[in-house]
């Protein structure tokens, strides 16, 4: 498989996740799949650093390894503001 998001499956896989339409829905999808919890645990790290939380209240919190913390913080800063266009959406919906 390619190193980059952007193939054939990861585009099928996408839209297929996208007509999911609730979370348990979402749930009963992922309930096999140990990757998931990776990314969860990603978004996790990445909501926390956000609220500016320490590298070690972060690893406490979540059990990220200081490597992962690292890359998602990395990702923070220098990626391409998806997990800022996130959570900017979820405070939305939040506030409705």
């Amino acid at each position: 498989m390619e190193k980059t998001i952007r193939t054939q499956f990861v585009k099928e896989f996408l839209e297929a996740v996208l007509t999911l339409e609730s979370v348990d829905e979402c749930m009963d999808f992922f309930e096999d799949v140990k990757e998931v919890q990776s990314i969860a645990q990603r978004f996790a790290v990445a909501k926390l650093l956000k609220d500016g939380k320490t590298y070690a209240e972060v690893a406490n919190e979540t059990g990220a390894s200081t490597a992962t913390i690292s890359r998602v913080n990395r990702s923070l800063n220098y990626g391409n503001a998806s997990y800022d266009k996130v959570f900017a959406r979820l405070e939305e919906k939040n506030k409705a």
